[in-house]
């Protein structure tokens, strides 16, 4: 026991705890870090090396919770105890879902903390041992693959095809909305793979004049147009071994998919203005928020290009579909714009969070986050339902000041609702808080 010399961080407001708790671990041969708030632990954690955290949950400003959440995000390894003169049934089962290893109540003995403190790191190390966790530490854990997050089945399915072409250069094509996170998918293919310290090049098709593309992906030969003063490589020249991503690639131009299909089919490049051909080695990633297949009837897309493309498909599902993930995106977002903007984590509401649930983001991921830097930016501590954007809430009119019976005006809202939601039912049964066979019996 400390033989190691561990470093442990102790984070209580209550500076008399917080010293009985330094001595203590003093005692038992364990260098200690204090930290009287959760901005100073986050600072310490970001500098040092720590072994255990020990928490108190009650703080002000912020929680230990919110502090427990972070650290199981950002150090999924680092075992915590928590302490706290405030036990209930609900914080026990939260901190113990939240991945605490054990659970002091004060006041406790000295024996009392040493056994939690050997426990906590007893337990960590059987767990790191495990072959589960093993295989977790290679994904990025059960909620984070490369940089993906999300724990539903929808987003397993995505991680499941990047398992399968991260080791090899397939070509891949990714489809989804916009906002929905598709650069985020290429850059977990190449990061997670055994290309990852090879170079990964972005470029968004539709970002670049058609006139500008063909020379910016494949360089361009001294003399080939006005300005050209000298020669320079391309884009697919600079992701050699590595990755080029190519996003939007359904705005690319009959001239630039000619020679897309020709570096795809012959592995080289022709800069313009140029006859000579430079060989390449890379991997080429495609993303679209288009219907490709669809343009390709149309005869706006090379259907031999398109095939080029389609090696494999991964289809990024919209946040509509995953909004089991939306917890932990807001949890990420809160802590990004919350030590930004505020030097501290943020935290939101109950009434606040389940508007964002029944919210159906047509915007997908990019406009949960602009919604919660926004929402950082206007809250005090927390975020509550008055500091989120206007549109997240269905506004609903009564132009009749006639008094109604209530049956008269339960059916003027339901009807309100239903036409607020475009019809959709689901969505009304959320906002009216009744399920969807009580909505059916109601409209009936």
């Amino acid at each position: 026991m400390g033989l190691k010399n561990e470093n442990v961080l102790i984070v209580d407001d209550d500076i008399n705890i917080l010293e009985l708790i330094y001595r203590h671990l003093q005692s038992f041969n364990y260098h200690s870090y204090k930290a009287v708030s959760v901005k100073e632990a986050l600072a310490i954690l970001k500098d040092s090396r720590i072994d255990l955290l020990i928490t108190d949950l009650k703080m002000p400003d912020v929680d230990g919770m919110q502090l427990i959440n972070y650290v199981s995000e950002h150090y999924p390894k680092l075992p915590k105890l928590v302490v706290t003169g405030y036990p209930s049934v609900d914080d026990a089962l939260n901190v113990l879902k939240s991945g605490a290893i054990d659970y002091l109540v004060k006041p406790f003995t000295k024996e009392e903390l040493r056994q939690a403190v050997m426990k906590s790191f007893a337990e960590n190390e059987q767990l790191l041992a495990s072959p589960i966790a093993q295989t977790n530490s290679k994904s990025g854990g059960n909620e984070q693959y490369g940089e993906l997050i999300g724990r539903s089945k929808a987003i397993k399915r995505v991680t499941s095809i990047i398992d399968r072409v991260k080791d090899n250069k397939a070509t891949v094509l990714i489809n989804g909305e916009s906002g929905t996170g598709k650069e985020l998918v290429a850059r977990s293919v190449h990061y997670m793979g055994k290309f990852s310290r090879a170079p990964f090049i972005a470029v968004n098709c539709g970002a670049i004049p058609e006139s500008l593309l063909e020379a910016e992906l494949f360089g361009y030969a001294k003399g080939a147009f006005t300005g050209a003063q000298e020669q320079r490589s391309g884009l697919f020249q600079a992701a050699d071994k590595g990755t080029l991503f190519l996003d939007e690639v359904g705005n690319a131009s009959p001239a630039v998919q000619s020679k897309l299909l020709r570096a795809l089919q012959e592995k080289e490049v022709i800069k313009v203005g140029s006859q000579k051909t430079e060989k390449i080695d890379l991997r080429v990633i495609a993303a679209t928020n288009s219907d490709l297949l669809s343009m390709v009837q149309k005869g706006l897309f090379r259907e031999d290009l398109y095939y080029r493309l389609t090696v494999v498909e991964i289809n990024v599902p919209p946040l509509r579909e995953r909004k089991e993930d939306l917890v932990l995106l807001v949890n990420k977002f809160l802590t990004k714009y919350g030590l930004e903007y505020k030097d501290r984590v943020v935290s939101i509401t109950a009434d606040a969070l389940d508007l964002l649930m029944r919210y159906n983001w047509p915007g997908n991921i990019r406009e949960l986050e602009n919604v919660i830097q926004r929402s950082v930016i206007m809250c005090d501590k927390q975020i509550g339902l008055e500091n989120l954007p206007d549109n997240l809430k269905v506004k609903i009119n009564f132009s009749d000041d006639r008094l109604l019976p209530l049956r008269e005006i339960e059916k003027q809202y339901i009807l309100k609702v239903l036409e607020a939601t475009g019809n959709n039912k689901s969505r009304a049964a959320e906002i009216l808080q009744i399920d969807r066979k009580t909505l059916r019996q109601k409209i009936q």
